[in-house]
């Protein structure tokens, strides 16, 4: 497996390198994340824990990838790549899954429920609040009926004009 560096950038603001390489990998797949940033780290003589493998891309059936690799100065400005990335860098075995993430976060309310008072004092008031709400529906069920009879008219004239509209139609068609 070999591979040419075919653009390389500086990026001071950031303090990093920005690289794209080509990796040949003939008669072989696709080289991971893992290979790739193994290569760059050598290549630029940086330590592997500050080369970051932005994508690899491959042609359809073709037998070289073209990769895009960050490579930064020190560890501290290593700090801004996402955490996505890093994720990404690890062998398959060691990464976090986004689902365990999510179960994570449920587990953490469920913590909080040794508070079951103050729970009954807030489901107490809702239950007040829910009482006043019962007259205010009542009061909108009057509007809409009072709705109802103005679409009522309106429908009586639509219906007719439809009813020409569609024989015009069905006349268009045939001819068409």
């Amino acid at each position: 497996m070999s591979f040419e560096v075919v653009e390389e950038h500086t990026n001071n603001l950031l303090g990093r390198r920005e690289a794209k390489l080509v990796v040949h990998h003939e008669g072989a797949g696709t080289p991971d994340r893992l290979t790739v940033r193994k290569l760059a780290s050598e290549h630029f003589k940086a330590p592997v824990d500050r080369v970051f493998v932005r994508s690899i891309a491959t042609r359809t059936g073709g037998s070289s990838a073209t990769c895009m690799v960050e490579i930064y100065t020190d560890e501290k400005a290593a700090g801004i790549v996402p955490a996505y990335l890093k994720n990404r860098m690890l062998p398959k075995d060691q990464r976090i899954a986004k689902k365990k993430t999510e179960e994570e976060k449920p587990a953490a309310p469920a913590a909080k429920a040794p508070k079951p008072a103050a729970e009954k004092k807030a489901e107490a008031k809702p239950a007040e609040k829910k009482e006043e709400a019962k007259p205010a529906p009542a009061k909108e069920a009057k509007p809409p009926a009072g709705k109802e009879a103005k679409p009522a008219s309106g429908k009586e004239d639509k219906p007719p004009a439809a009813k020409e509209a569609k024989p015009a139609k069905a006349e268009s068609r045939p001819k068409a």
